[in-house]
């Protein structure tokens, strides 16, 4: 039987309505987003207005955790509002199961008019949460990385179940909270990066003050310089000038295993328990000892490297104890020597004894202690310097004043292009009094 004229113009007034409706919930949708960036507070405004717009008993909202590879339920609003909490801590869906989980694997929405009809329900909610599902909609939320999530909204109060035109009014609505998210989530951690960001640079400024105030230190005819270069804001690199008494000056250069907070952590216990221990310990290899024991109680798996030299000025000697660390230069004349002194295991692994040796200094010597990340700098090909290329690129420079800062210069350029992968640091030590 056909329509008469004015029951035509009665559905055709109706879809222009529920489109107001729709177009109404779109605009204050759109407000609220506008409102605030607060992630857990928009949504649930967002939700609220559908659940009031779409005339509904209870509504959700299921995000998907990439990690876990699964939903969970972020907000839930019902006359029950204990009932949110309870999904959080209770349920998680599978991919697939469930309504939410087959709309999150076919990424495609659905309207489902008897919930209890279809087999793809799952009911262990409702027995959990004492609710009856009878009618739902539920829609992938989607961004621009893919799956964000599901929105549910369930059992319409003024009729039996949802219909077409329910659904293309929550799919828009949808829209807009999928926006909402993403843009709530991307504000997150914008500011989450600026707060890390500036918690970096106080704990590189906090870092940089336990090095010697000032990277240069003169005591007669002794002269010692250093650079150092953290490949993050903050590393595990660390060296320290320390007045002994008078006549004696400790000079100590060390590379933390690994490289980042941890490495500038673990760096900091190193030079603090390095300074309580230098000035009882009369000789480096005893510093080292005492250093060692120390360290083999911190956590499994930090470690140091390091070199620890004591000058004696008077008699113009130097007694050098090194734990696993890189050979150091020794410039004398215009011979450049490679110094692989006897060495122990690095600090922190197992109990040795460390032994030191003695050199006595002559006018113009110049010693060069340095970090692998020196010569481990590689370019844009994968390729290293390599410890040969510094020492012969500190043989045709040794005549220079700045050394240090050419040989920085030279692993800039060797790696231009490429982000540091390690801390640098070189010390010099120079002898300008004649025996």
């Amino acid at each position: 039987m056909k329509k008469s004229s004015s029951q035509n113009k009665k559905d055709d007034l109706q879809k222009i309505e529920k489109k107001v409706v729709a177009l109404r919930a779109l605009i204050e949708v759109s407000a609220i987003i506008s409102s605030t960036l607060d992630f857990n507070k928009l949504i649930r405004l967002v939700m609220e207005k559908a659940k009031g717009f779409m005339n509904a008993e209870a509504c959700s909202i299921l995000l998907y955790n990439k990690e876990k590879k699964r939903l969970e339920f972020d907000l839930a609003l019902s006359r029950d509002d204990t009932i949110s909490d309870l999904l959080k801590n209770k349920v998680t869906l599978e991919i697939g199961q469930g309504i939410a989980g087959w709309v999150a694997k076919y990424q495609k929405p659905l309207l489902i008019k008897d919930a209890r009809k279809d087999s793809r329900f799952y009911a262990g909610v409702d027995r959990l949460t004492k609710f009856t599902t009878r009618s739902l909609i539920a829609v992938p939320l989607l961004g621009r990385t893919g799956l964000i999530g599901v929105a549910e909204i369930l059992n319409p109060k003024r009729k039996e179940f949802f219909d077409e035109d329910d659904l293309e009014i929550f799919q828009t609505l949808c829209r807009q909270v999928a926006i909402a998210i993403e843009n709530a989530r991307f504000h997150k951690e914008s500011i989450e990066k600026e707060r890390l960001k500036h918690e970096l640079e106080i704990a590189s400024i906090i870092q940089k003050s336990f090095l010697p105030k000032s990277p240069v230190f003169k005591r007669g005819p002794l002269s010692l310089s250093a650079l150092n270069i953290s490949a993050e804001k903050v590393g595990g690199d660390l060296y320290d000038f320390i007045e002994l008494d008078n006549e004696r000056i400790g000079i100590f250069i060390g590379d933390v295993s690994g490289k980042g907070i941890s490495a500038s952590l673990y760096m900091a216990k190193v030079i603090s328990d390095f300074r309580y221990i230098a000035p009882q310990s009369k000789s480096p290899e005893m510093a080292l000892n005492r250093l060692n024991t120390i360290l083999s109680q911190a956590p499994r798996g930090m470690f140091l490297t390091g070199i620890y030299g004591m000058v004696d000025i008077s008699p113009g000697t130097i007694f050098l104890s090194s734990a696993g660390h890189p050979p150091f230069l020794w410039l004398t004349g215009d011979e450049v020597k490679v110094m692989e002194i006897s060495s122990g295991p690095p600090l922190g692994i197992l109990p040795v004894d460390y032994r030191s040796i003695k050199i006595s200094l002559k006018k113009g010597d110049r010693f060069l202690f340095l970090t692998d990340g020196v010569f481990e700098s590689k370019n844009k090909k994968g390729e290293r310097i390599g410890f040969d290329k510094i020492v012969r690129f500190v043989k045709r420079h040794m005549k220079e004043d700045s050394l240090l800062q050419h040989i920085i210069n030279y692993t800039d350029s060797f790696s231009k292009g490429i982000p540091k992968a390690d801390d640098l640091t070189v010390v010099e030590l120079r002898w300008e009094k004649a025996r």
